[in-house]
C-alpha cells in the first residue's frame, strides 16, 4: 500500500492505539493535517503550542499512557520546548511531534527553520530528524517504547515538509530493535534480600515515596508492602496519591513545605526505604543535614539517580513495581524470612506525637472575615466526589492543594513538581478530562498563573471538556512576596498584580465559562456546589482571598529540614 510520509505518520499513531491528539497546524506540518480528517483520533486545537504540550501532560499523568502533540516548525517548537522539559523533569511519558522545513532547506535560515532535536536533546530521552519516509512506522513505534519503558519521559520526532510528502511502502514493524536501550526492571537478588534484612533491622523506618511509583503503577504493590511492614509512609509532591492520604500510616508530604510529622520522622528515621523517589533539594534541603542517621535502601529505573543526591547503603536498580514484590517475597523467604522484624511501636507513638502537637494549622476564624486559601481548598476537597482529579499552577496554591487536599488514589495529582512551570494547571486540566471524561476535573490556580495560559479555556469550551478552576486570587505573585517578605526585609519588588484587572468573571464568560465571585467564606461551599452540579461547560470561581497569607511549615532555602519554621499559629509553642 502506497502512502505519503504524513499518511504513514498518522496510520502509524493510530497503531500506536493514540485516540487524541493536542495541536496547532502551521506551514510544515500542514501535510500532516491532511489526513488527520480521515482519521479516527480526535485532534484537539489548542490557542498556544505551550498548551498542546500541558494537555499532552496532563492526559498522560491521569492515564498512565503516552500524551501526543503535534505543532509546527519553528517558535512553535520552541513554544513546545518548556513542556519538554517539564515532562522530563517529571517523567512523563509524551510524543511530540513537530513539523520542520523541506530537507533542502534545512541550516539555510528558511522560514520558520529551528534546529529543534539540537535544542530539545538535552529535555528529551531521545529525539528523532526523520530523513527518509520510509523511516516513519519504525520511528514511530522506537518512540512509544522509549517514551514509555524504563524511565518514562517525553520524546521527539522532527518530520520535514518534503519527507511528510514524500511516498513510501506501508509496513508495520514486528519488533523494536534499539541495541543500546535496554531498561533493567528486575532488582538484583542479593540486594533485594540484603533489603528486606535491613528492613527488619530498622527500629525506626520511612517508607520514602515519589511519583515512580504512580508512573510505574506500583500503588497496588505499594499497599501491599505498608500493610505487612506496619512503617510509616511519606508521599513526595509528585507522588501524592501513590499511598492514601485516609490510610493511618500515611504522614503527608515532606519537603520545603511539607507537614511537621512527614519532615521530622525523615530526618530522626534510621532507615529510609526509597521508592521512586530522587532526593530533590525541595525534599531533602540541605542535603548534608538530612536524614543523618538514617541509612539508605534507594530504588530507582534510572541507574543515574543512585548515588547523584545521598549515597545509598543499597542500590537497586530495577521498575520500582517489581522490586516490591520482590520485597514482599524475600521478606517471607531464606535469612529474611527467619528474621523477626524490630519491634517499631515507639516509633510509631513518636509519630503519633508529632502528629497531634504540629499538625497543619491555619486561622480559622479571622477577626476581620478574610477568605483564607486552605479554606477554599480544603472545601474544594470535602465536597468533591470521590477520584476527583485535581491539577495545579505553581506556587503557594500548588503548596496549599497539595496539604489540604485529601488524595486517596494515584492518577488524580496532577502538576508541575521538577521544573515548576507556571501556567500549568488549565490546560493539563483540559488534558486530565480528555483523558477521565468520567472523572471530575478541579484545578486550583493562582492569579498569576491563570494570567499566562487561560486562554485555553478557550479551547476547552469550543471542544466541550468542562473543567473547573477554583482562581485564588491575591493580587499578588503570591510564593515570590512571601520570600521577599521573609528574605528581602519586605522589599517587594514586581509582585503585585491587581484583585481587579483584569475582571475574571468578565474573562471567564467572554470565554465561554460560566463565572462566579466570591469574596467570603460563608460564599465558598455554595459557590463550589454550584460548580460542581454544571457539567456543561467549564467554571471559573474567582476567590477573592487574603494577600496576607503564606505557606507553611517552611524550611527556608539552605536550610537543615531540623530548622523547620512552622509559622504564626505555632509561635511561643
Amino acid at each position: 500500500m502506497k502512502l505519503t510520509g504524513a499518511q504513514a505518520l498518522v496510520k502509524s499513531l493510530e497503531m500506536q492505539g493514540v485516540d487524541v491528539v493536542f495541536g496547532l497546524p502551521g506551514g510544515a506540518i500542514l501535510p500532516v493535517y491532511d489526513p488527520i480528517i480521515d482519521s479516527p483520533i480526535r485532534h484537539i486545537l489548542v490557542r498556544h503550542e505551550q498548551g498542546a504540550g500541558h494537555m499532552a501532560e496532563g492526559y498522560a499523568q491521569a492515564t498512565n499512557r503516552p500524551g501526543v502533540a503535534i505543532v509546527t516548525s519553528g517558535p512553535a517548537a520552541t513554544n513546545i520546548v518548556t513542556p519538554l522539559a517539564d515532562a522530563y523533569m517529571d517523567s512523563i511519558p509524551m510524543v511530540v511531534i513537530t513539523g520542520q522545513v523541506a530537507t533542502s532547506s534545512i541550516g539555510t535560515d528558511a522560514f520558520q527553520e529551528a534546529d529543534t532535536t539540537g535544542i530539545t536533546m538535552s529535555i528529551t530521552k531521545h529525539n528523532w530528524l526523520v530523513k527518509d519516509a520510509n523511516e516513519i512506522p519504525e520511528t514511530i513505534a522506537q518512540a512509544f517504547h522509549v517514551a514509555t519503558t524504563g524511565r518514562p519521559g517525553p520524546v521527539l520526532v522532527d518530520l520535514p515538509k518534503d519527507v511528510a510528502n514524500q511516498m513510501m511502502d506501508w509496513y508495520w514493524p514486528e519488533t523494536i530493535d534499539l541495541p543500546g536501550y535496554r531498561p533493567n526492571t528486575k532488582g538484583h537478588p542479593r540486594s533485594i534480600a540484603a533489603a528486606a534484612r535491613m528492613i527488619k533491622e530498622a527500629k525506626a523506618p520511612v517508607f520514602y515515596i515519589g511519583g515512580g511509583c504512580i508512573r510505574a503503577n506500583a500503588t497496588s504493590a505499594l499497599f501491599s508492602l505498608v500493610e505487612k511492614t506496619q512503617i510509616p509512609v511519606v508521599t513526595t509532591l509528585m507522588g501524592r496519591g501513590a499511598f492514601p492520604d485516609e490510610h493511618p500510616l500515611c504522614l503527608g508530604m515532606p519537603g520545603m513545605h511539607g507537614n511537621y510529622t512527614a519532615i521530622t520522622s525523615m530526618q530522626k528515621a534510621d532507615l529510609l526505604i526509597t521508592l521512586g523517589a530522587r532526593f530533590d533539594d525541595r525534599v531533602t534541603g540541605k542535603v548534608s543535614g538530612f536524614a543523618p542517621n538514617a541509612k539508605v535502601i534507594h530504588v530507582d529505573i534510572d541507574p543515574a539517580e543512585l548515588g547523584k543526591v545521598r549515597r545509598a547503603d543499597i542500590p537497586i536498580v530495577g521498575d520500582v513495581k517489581l522490586v516490591i514484590q520482590e520485597l514482599i517475597e524475600a521478606l517471607d523467604r531464606g535469612e529474611a524470612g527467619e528474621m523477626q522484624a524490630q519491634d517499631i511501636s515507639a516509633w510509631i507513638s513518636q509519630i503519633r506525637q508529632w502528629q497531634e502537637k504540629y499538625p497543619l494549622a491555619y486561622e480559622k476564624d479571622p477577626a476581620d472575615g478574610s477568605l483564607k486559601p486552605q479554606y477554599v481548598v480544603e472545601t474544594l476537597s470535602s465536597l468533591a466526589p470521590p477520584g476527583t482529579i485535581l491539577a495545579s499552577g505553581v506556587g503557594q496554591h500548588q503548596m496549599w492543594g497539595s496539604q489540604y487536599w485529601k488524595f486517596n488514589d494515584a492518577n488524580t495529582w496532577i502538576n508541575s513538581g521538577g521544573l515548576g512551570t507556571m501556567g500549568f494547571a488549565i490546560p493539563a486540566a483540559i488534558g486530565a478530562k480528555v483523558g477521565r471524561p468520567d472523572k471530575m476535573v478541579w484545578a486550583v490556580d493562582g492569579d498569576g498563573c491563570f494570567q499566562m495560559t487561560a486562554q485555553e479555556l478557550v479551547t476547552a469550551s469550543a471542544e466541550r471538556i468542562p473543567v473547573k478552576i477554583a482562581l485564588l486570587n491575591n493580587a499578588y505573585l503570591g510564593m515570590v512576596r512571601q520570600w521577599q517578605e521573609m528574605f528581602y526585609d519586605q522589599r517587594y519588588s514586581e509582585v503585585y498584580l491587581s484583585p481587579d484587572l483584569p475582571d475574571y468573571v468578565k474573562w471567564a464568560e467572554a470565554m465561554g465559562c460560566v463565572g462566579i465571585r466570591v469574596e467570603s467564606p460563608e460564599e465558598v461551599a455554595p459557590a463550589i456546589e454550584k460548580a460542581n452540579e454544571i457539567d456543561d461547560r467549564s467554571v471559573v470561581i474567582e476567590f477573592r482571598t487574603d494577600w496576607r497569607e503564606k505557606v507553611f511549615p517552611m524550611v527556608p532555602s539552605g536550610s537543615t529540614n531540623d530548622e523547620v519554621f512552622l509559622g504564626p499559629m505555632f509561635e511561643g509553642k
